[in-house]
């Protein structure tokens, strides 16, 4: 455990990760998180991680139907409903059988 110029440790780094990122911190909390990444080439390897691990899940999450026609979607889900209801009367009919 590094432990910064402020004293600062590495515990603490990733317990203000978080706010750090959000801009969250004070201005004294900030440059006390600032030393110590500047002493520990561990935790800015953990940030870069950190905020590369967030950037993924936010595309792999993004939530933007602009570009995608409204016909599209609406096949899309009349399939699905379909497949859902053909597999509902398969389960059924395998049901009567037993």
């Amino acid at each position: 455990m590094t432990v910064g110029a402020q004293g600062l440790t590495c515990r603490e780094v990733a317990d203000f990760l978080a706010d750090y990122l959000a801009g969250q911190l004070g201005a004294d909390e900030r440059l006390n998180f600032e030393a110590h990444l500047a002493e520990c080439p561990e935790c800015v390897t953990y940030l870069r991680g950190y905020t590369e691990t967030i950037r993924l899940a936010r595309d792999a999450y993004a939530d933007d139907p602009a570009g995608v026609p409204d016909e599209l979607v609406r096949a899309v889900l009349d399939a699905r409903q379909r497949s859902d209801r053909r597999a509902d009367r398969s389960r059924g009919g395998a049901r009567r059988r037993s």
